[in-house]
């Protein structure tokens, strides 16, 4: 395992760890929940056919100004070429370096599969706004972008303050680390094969390629 992709280790293992940091592992003590069966299901975040001939998975973090900047400049353009004429299959992945980023997924599935990426492009636009301050005031910045979402604070409080959900998003994000050995964010899985940060004529260029090879 490469050193960035031990550091990704290192930031989820800490996520566990009670008391460790300034920051707990949700942004407000979890309600009492009557006994659970079972682990809560972790939904994959998908949009474009399930038919594409080419898939695409990308890891990012909620708090890494490259993947904002790939999400407000490079995704449109690849979402409006490939993934809504059906050629690609966009798999979303959170990874998780921090209790913020961690707190953006659970702000984000809250809304559900149908608004999640809308949700997603929100945290990304206001990412320089919400990461500041204690904290209480990270929080409160979340809750904000799920109320401009059209959820309501008593969702919101569900949501971030289940602490099954958050281990089950962490065991989640281990598992794909697992599967696949990601060294920073945002990193890429264009029909199996992993790369890093890229412009989009690059990005087009392997999607053409990866087309042309079907």
């Amino acid at each position: 395992m490469g050193a960035g992709a031990g550091a990704v280790a290192v930031g989820a293992y800490a996520l566990l760890r009670p008391g460790q940091g300034p920051m707990p592992l949700l942004p407000q003590p979890a309600h009492a929940q009557e006994a659970a069966t079972g682990s809560p299901e972790v939904i994959e975040m998908v949009i474009g056919s399930p038919d594409a001939p080419v898939e695409v998975i990308e890891y990012a973090s909620f708090t890494c100004p490259h993947c904002r900047t790939f999400h407000q400049n490079t995704m449109p353009r690849l979402k409006a070429e490939y993934v809504d004429s059906g050629q690609v299959r966009f798999i979303y992945r959170e990874v998780y370096f921090d209790r913020p980023g961690l707190w953006a997924s659970m702000v984000a599935r809250c809304a559900g599969p149908m608004r999640y990426f809308g949700v997603v492009d929100l945290i990304y636009e206001r990412q320089s706004e919400w990461v500041q301050g204690s904290p209480a005031q990270i929080a409160e910045n979340l809750r904000r972008i799920g109320r401009t979402a059209g959820m309501t604070n008593e969702q919101l409080d569900a949501c971030m303050t289940d602490a099954e959900m958050a281990q089950a998003l962490i065991t989640w994000e281990q598992a794909n680390r697992e599967v696949h050995d990601i060294p920073g964010t945002p990193h890429f899985v264009i029909d199996g094969t992993m790369h890093s940060n890229m412009s989009f004529e690059e990005f087009s260029g392997l999607i053409d390629a990866a087309l042309a090879a079907q």
